[in-house]
């Protein structure tokens, strides 16, 4: 994915860290943010666990242009600032829709 292009609402596969650091997992996260920081990327955890625990989550069900294999859930409190090298490839793309409500929660959650 190193030669691609990191833009919002692409979904890929990093290794995400724990919240206590003990460790990673590779799992899906949306990428967030279309602004340039360097050789690095922000982006927000994506959990097969569809049960809403927060206002800061949007349920997202699997598609062909997602590349999800199960319905999902964006977890926008949950943020990492990862290496783009990490990224260890692209599965898809949110829809447009599901990228202004990722753009709302994130809107709720900083301001």
């Amino acid at each position: 994915m190193h030669s691609g292009v990191f833009s919002l609402g692409k979904i890929i596969l990093i290794p995400f860290p724990f919240t206590d650091l003990s460790g990673v997992k590779v799992r899906p996260a949306v990428i967030i943010s279309n602004k340039s920081i360097g050789d690095d990327i922000l982006v927000a955890f994506i959990s097969t666990n569809t049960k809403k625990k927060s206002h800061f989550e949007i349920v997202v069900k699997m598609n062909n242009q997602n590349g999800l294999k199960s319905d999902s859930t964006v977890v926008v409190s949950k943020i990492a600032t990862l290496e783009k090298k990490t990224v260890l490839g692209e599965i898809g793309k949110l829809s447009k829709s599901e990228i202004l409500q990722v753009k709302k929660k994130l809107k709720d959650l900083f301001f």
